[in-house]
């Protein structure tokens, strides 16, 4: 994405007069639109909901660039950028929810709502993951301490410790971002319309809320039993 974003920053930063604030919103609206596209029915918004996430990542390269190329790096568009991830990652994983809860009955005459609760359980998991590590910071600066040291992330239990390690080379926990959920329901979208019903769909959701809620549990120890605190 670098590749292509680095060009198009290029052009944004000596052609035209948009704001690196502008293009955060945009990012975020982006992300927003990816969530919404999913309720569309069939392939086409497993696609298209694919489709904007990854436009979504190529506004999050070069709403940066741009700052930087022309010296405009502001605190406030770090915490939009920030905001535009939480957003954006509660917004696809509720579309997903309600994708497979199936709003437009094309297989059957009634919506299941229980499949739009866990979607929600999901975004929500996705949102305190991200609370957990930013409120980091949040605590450390009300305390009057500097920002975490990358060090400061180790858990002092060897048994969190081995159990964080493990975690982070499995990755499952990635699968909750915005680019990985979106390939998974892309893959499941793919899969359902070959056999025409919505059960990879709705074992994505299932898939999803089980990691995020699981992760939301797991980072909070994480940080706890580390440094981070101290």
């Amino acid at each position: 994405m670098r590749r292509i974003s680095l060009r198009i920053t290029r052009v944004l930063s000596t052609v035209t007069a948009i704001t690196p604030n502008g293009l955060t919103y945009t990012m975020m609206f982006t992300g927003i639109l990816a969530g919404g596209a999913l309720v569309i029915p069939g392939l086409a918004g497993a696609i298209a909901g694919a489709l904007l996430i990854q436009a979504y990542l190529l506004l999050d390269c070069v709403d940066g660039e741009v700052a930087r190329w022309r010296r405009q790096t502001s605190l406030t568009g770090v915490y939009l950028d920030r905001v535009g991830h939480y957003m954006s990652e509660a917004a696809l994983l509720t579309g997903l929810g309600l994708r497979a809860s199936d709003l437009f009955h094309r297989q059957g005459t009634a919506a299941h709502w229980e499949w739009a609760f866990l979607g929600t359980l999901a975004a929500l998991g996705a949102i305190l993951i991200k609370s957990e590590t930013d409120l980091v910071d949040v605590a450390r600066a009300r305390s009057g301490l500097t920002a975490v040291e990358d060090s400061a992330s180790v858990p002092r239990s060897s048994g969190v410790a081995k159990a964080r390690k493990a975690a982070a080379f499995l990755k499952f926990h990635r699968l909750v971002g915005a680019v990985e959920a979106s390939l998974l329901i892309l893959a499941a979208g793919i899969a359902d319309a070959v056999q025409g019903h919505l059960y990879f769909t709705r074992l994505a959701v299932v898939l999803l809320a089980a990691i995020a809620m699981l992760q939301t549990v797991l980072h909070l120890l994480s940080i706890v039993l580390s440094s981070r605190l101290r």
